[in-house]
């Protein structure tokens, strides 16, 4: 008899994304002639630029002719694209890494499940809350979460991320084996500082954690000063593993890809006390159960790394900030307490009264017109909170502000 990974059954059989979908099919159902307009997505609108677009054609041009002909790659990633990553995204930053530390992936989400698969399921966890809900799922189904009670997985560790706090999560006061970060925060818009960031290595160091550090909106980062990296802090090669995708700075959403880095330096432990590369761990998982990203995607992701390439992708950044920042100021003016906006194309608002996240979702979808998140999606301290994304068309948004500010 086959037995099934009972973990997965712990999950919630449909999770909030498919229960907004569900209820925006429901409203158009009831409301067929209005018009709807959802910034509940984390979807991009813009499309490849021009300069990645031929990059794919030549590629597959490539393809399609025997003597320039790319079977299996490495799986690591080709090359020319690890060596591009390394000086456009680290070298600039006075960060220094070799290829063989950069793991070209097909996305964060399937990644975080993948590195936790080689995890022992005894390691304590700890997620800053709120936080992109894969982190927490991820450890559920590799039997780390332990019970869901009240709200809560039993063994997993929330770092509030509140607004006395200012939504930075700080060490707890035990020690706990995995942590995950994410900088800037999805949902809440929080940046690390050095100060704080470095606070976090300091105590992976003294507490033999390992951190593993999202950095999906790096490029949003609009102020100097702000860590992009959690390699600018001293140290953190031996405890940390960095996520960083394609996605939402290049439009790479259906394309899928993305890269790890796992310096030479992380070490990882056995029961009995033996010291492992987490490079070569990771490396040997890699040659046993990936077959590595295209070579017209990982072509595609080079080109962005041109000077036509990052024009492009600076063009798409700045047009969903300049969304963004439009929607903070209309409606900083409405009463609303707002966050967000500032590093990422996100505002995270704090609902009024004492309205639950879906109670409002509800009454925003109804009363306005607009679809949002309900915050209790990103975890339990997400509750009294909605997102709105600015990953939307301009006319759009500001349709969307205009009848929230009449909603209101």
């Amino acid at each position: 008899m086959a037995l099934v990974n009972e973990n997965f059954l712990e999950l919630p059989q449909e999770n909030v994304f498919a229960s907004i979908r569900g209820e925006v099919e429901k409203f158009k159902v009831i409301r067929p002639s209005n018009n709807l307009i959802d910034l509940s997505v984390n979807d991009v609108i813009h499309s490849l630029g021009t300069h990645v677009a031929e990059s794919m054609r030549l590629a597959v041009d490539e393809m399609a002719h025997t003597e320039t002909f790319h079977g299996y790659g490495p799986e690591q990633g080709y090359v020319f694209l690890r060596e591009a990553i390394i000086k456009n995204d680290f070298n600039s930053r006075g960060i220094h890494l070799t290829p063989e530390e950069i793991f070209v992936n097909d996305g964060i989400k399937s990644e975080i499940g993948n590195i936790g698969e080689i995890l022992g399921t005894d390691n304590a966890v700890g997620v800053a809350d709120p936080i992109y809900p894969i982190y927490v799922e991820s450890n559920v189904v590799s039997g780390r979460a332990g019970v869901f009670r009240g709200g809560h997985w039993s063994n997993v560790n929330y770092l509030e991320c509140v607004e006395s706090n200012g939504f930075v999560p700080q060490p707890p006061n035990r020690p706990v084996d995995v942590v995950y970060l994410c900088s800037p925060n999805n949902p809440t818009g929080m940046v690390f500082s050095k100060s704080s960031l470095k606070k976090w290595v300091d105590y992976a160091l003294k507490n033999n954690t390992l951190i593993l550090f999202d950095a999906t909106y790096e490029a949003y980062i609009q102020s100097p000063g702000i860590p992009h990296s959690i390699y600018e802090i001293r140290g953190a090669k031996k405890v940390a593993i960095e996520l960083r995708s394609f996605s939402r700075t290049a439009g790479f959403t259906g394309l899928r890809c993305g890269y790890t880095v796992i310096p030479n330096e992380l070490q990882v432990q056995t029961l009995d006390g033996r010291s492992i590369s987490m490079n070569s761990l990771w490396n040997y998982r890699q040659r046993i159960r990936f077959n590595g990203v295209s070579y017209v995607t990982q072509c595609a992701a080079a080109a962005i790394y041109t000077s036509e390439g990052k024009m492009e992708v600076r063009k798409a950044i700045d047009y969903y900030m300049k969304n963004v920042m439009m929607m903070r100021r209309e409606l900083s003016n409405t009463g609303i307490r707002l966050f967000g906006g500032e590093h990422v194309p996100y505002l995270w608002l704090r609902i009024p009264h004492q309205h639950s996240a879906w109670e409002y979702f509800r009454m925003m979808l109804y009363g306005a017109h607009v679809v949002c998140t309900p915050g209790i999606a990103f975890g339990p301290n997400g509750e009294g909170y909605v997102r709105l994304s600015a990953f939307a068309g301009r006319a759009d948004c500001e349709e969307a502000v205009a009848r929230l500010k009449e909603w209101f």
